[in-house]
């Protein structure tokens, strides 16, 4: 598992909003029935993704609570706003 817990949140959140606004397509009377079929295939999909990743975070929390994960820290370094890694011109 090379996800974080909030790389896997973000993925789930962005998920979750994409069934929501597909599930408001399937449900749409002004749309063909055609539409309303390709987006009720999609839907399926994506509540597959929903479950595969809140399934990985949680076997994810089940790993970091039984000690055989350990979480790791990675700090930033943003150096485009530093003047000290600026070459003068």
């Amino acid at each position: 598992m090379a996800e974080t817990i909030g790389s896997l949140i973000d993925k789930i959140s962005i998920v979750e909003l994409k069934v929501f606004h597909m599930q408001k397509q399937v449900e749409r009377s002004d749309s063909t029935v055609d539409h309303r079929q390709s987006c009720s295939k999609r839907l399926v999909i994506l509540k597959e993704q929903s479950r595969d990743l809140q399934m990985e975070l949680s076997e994810l929390f089940d790993h970091v609570l039984s000690g055989k994960k350990q979480l790791k820290v990675y700090r930033q370094f943003k150096m485009y706003n530093d003047p000290s890694y600026r070459s003068p011109s």
